[in-house]
């Protein structure tokens, strides 16, 4: 058992790579390998879930392909998967968006989450 978790472990990657939320809209870097050839392939859309369970950690991103809903779930310790960025950050209250498969034009958006800036307080300083 020790030996397939120190496996699974050499595979994991970094927390930092990993720096986007349900309701981002993000860019997939996914690696296809078709016959002899590679080539990556990108899949930009909505991260509408994220299901976490170790190694098997999974996304699923949303886009709208000339009318038609198209769903993804990516493996985010895959080495296929190259890198994931993140367009746009989106504010929502819920952890699955599952909702938004019903949803048709403007009401199928996420609002946008706005970063707020840290304010640095100055104390004056006492002669």
């Amino acid at each position: 058992m020790d030996t397939v978790r120190s496996i699974e472990q050499e595979q994991m990657k970094n927390e930092d790579e990993l720096d986007f939320r349900v309701g981002d809209v993000v860019k997939v870097h996914f690696r296809i390998i078709e016959g002899k050839t590679e080539r990556i392939q990108v899949f930009e859309g909505l991260c509408i879930a994220m299901k976490n369970a170790g190694i098997s950690r999974t996304f699923t991103v949303r886009k709208m392909s000339y009318g038609v809903g198209v769903e993804r779930v990516f493996p985010i310790h895959s080495p296929r998967v190259q890198k994931v960025e993140v367009v746009r950050n989106g504010r929502v209250r819920r952890a699955k968006l599952y909702y938004i498969r019903e949803r048709v034009g403007k009401a199928a958006k996420v609002s946008e989450r706005i970063k707020r800036k840290e304010s640095k307080t100055v104390t004056p300083a006492s002669d």
